[in-house]
């Protein structure tokens, strides 16, 4: 059994003075682990007792503990302490013939490291998952499941569920949504390819989509045989006015609320001209409302459905507000296609879980999601403000945008710089994506940017995530 801190400190003595004392502190403490001095779930002193013993600002200890801590050396758990952390011991790897040398050996060599820091966009703080209040409901719905919530049960989803979405969407976000109109799916991408699927086989050639977006889609939208123009972009947005000269486009997928990833509500007249679009051409617009309950400065922009729920299939999901780990998503489909939709997704019986749905349905119905979103979007709204105050004090040039609502914000930068900041970024330990990524391969490179996640990064990451973020800012 490891020990609680007793008489290692003396081992940690360091004869450093200056800007050294915490880089020497932190090597002393990963050695010691690496060795096994310190081995896994032992004690380390507060940091005010360290600073003392060791003749150091508490400053600087509780800043190599919290970078351990990042890097996955150290755990810090409140009431706990901090302990070196549980690792599992790596497997003796299979010998392997030698490799001939090659000329990019050095280069291997000098490569970076594995992330630190976790910046990609898309993840919630997966740590304020709330769990007791899940289990509360967890616990109430199993108590009232009735037997046969236990079987296959209908494509369509628990009616439990799809009655308690009904009236959130409406009150939430303006979506008119009856139960029956309802399909329950296990993710945005398991929906997407369904819709695919009807579509394809209703002779729907193409599903235009916007100039910068999750290749994914596009992909899944192009195995179910359909071709994705492009439409273009500009400063209000998407160039929905373009539909209008696509022949044999079906439908449109759109981030109306919030596009992704560059973060702007699509302005009222273009909403209008897209669902005007689909009413004179009798197509459907796809609307990805990721992450709509999470705006800031703004007031609530209601989702596009609620202009023609004839002409718009309305995408939800749980993966932002709660976890990706659930699997539970939505769609509120017109009444022409429900019935398509759910009989597709009972041919492959690809579904979420029938107590989860259920779970879900008690967590909407007793208020507990209510209050967990309004939670989330102050804890997330301070994360943006951080990074915005972060980035003005160290590269004023730098703008930022995206940031009304959501759980990313857009860091322009000066033309052709992108690839160069991103490779000083995963030297720094950063995981972070550029804009380009997202750009359609049709589409010319017009923006420079990266697209920084804040939601992701523990809080006891979250200062050095943003250090390291602002250090490769031109």
């Amino acid at each position: 059994m490891a020990n609680d801190w007793a008489t290692f400190g003396s081992d940690l003595h360091l004869e450093l003075r200056g800007p050294r004392l915490r880089a020497g502190l932190m090597d002393a403490l990963r050695e010691a682990v690496r060795s096994g001095r310190l081995e896994a779930g032992t004690r380390l002193p507060s940091s005010r007792q360290l600073a003392a013993d060791l003749g150091m600002a508490r400053n600087t200890v509780a800043d190599a503990y919290a970078e351990l801590v990042a890097e996955g050396w150290l755990t810090a758990r409140q009431g706990s302490g901090t302990r070196v952390a549980r690792r599992t011991a790596p497997r003796p790897p299979a010998p392997s013939p030698p490799s001939p040398p090659s000329s990019s050996s050095a280069a291997v060599r000098g490569r970076p490291a594995a992330p630190v820091h976790n910046l990609r966009s898309g993840t919630p703080d997966l740590a304020s998952f709330p769990r007791a209040d899940w289990l509360k409901a967890y616990r109430r719905a199993l108590t009232d499941a009735p037997n046969e919530a236990f079987g296959y049960g209908d494509p369509h989803g628990r009616p439990e569920l799809r009655a308690a979405l009904a009236e959130y969407l409406a009150r939430a976000r303006g979506v008119h949504a009856r139960p029956g109109r309802i399909v329950v799916c296990a993710g945005f991408v398991h929906g997407l390819t369904l819709i695919g699927q009807v579509l394809r086989a209703r002779g729907v050639r193409d599903v235009a989509v916007e100039s910068y977006g999750l290749g994914l889609h596009d992909e899944l939208l192009r195995s179910a045989g359909l071709g994705t123009p492009v439409l273009a972009f500009d400063e209000r947005g998407t160039r929905t006015d373009e539909l209008n000269g696509l022949g044999g486009c079906g439908a449109v997928l759109m981030t109306a609320a919030h596009q992704y990833p560059l973060g702007g509500a699509l302005p009222p007249d273009r909403r209008a001209a897209v669902v005007d679009w689909a009413r004179a051409s009798g197509g459907f617009v796809l609307e990805d409302d990721y992450d709509g309950e999470f705006r800031y400065d703004r007031q609530p922009v209601g989702a596009l459905q609620g202009l023609d729920p004839e002409r718009v299939v309305y995408f939800g999901t749980a993966s932002k507000s709660l976890a990706p780990g659930l699997r539970l998503a939505w769609m509120v489909l017109p009444g022409d296609l429900a019935e398509e939709v759910a009989a597709a997704k009972g041919a492959v019986d690809w579904s979420s879980s029938a107590p989860d749905q259920l779970a879900f349905a008690e967590f909407l119905r007793s208020g507990a999601y209510d209050r967990h979103v309004r939670a989330m979007r102050l804890r997330y709204r301070r994360r943006r403000d951080q990074l915005v105050a972060a980035v003005a004090a160290h590269s004023p040039e730098t703008r930022v945008s995206g940031i009304a609502a959501g759980l990313h914000a857009v860091l322009t930068l000066p033309p052709g710089t992108e690839q160069a900041t991103l490779r000083a970024a995963a030297w720094r330990g950063l995981d972070v994506h550029g804009v380009n990524r997202f750009r359609r391969p049709t589409v010319p490179p017009t923006l420079d940017g990266l697209v920084v996640g804040y939601a992701t990064p523990p809080d006891s990451g979250w200062q050095g995530a943003l250090q390291a973020l602002c250090g490769v800012l031109p």
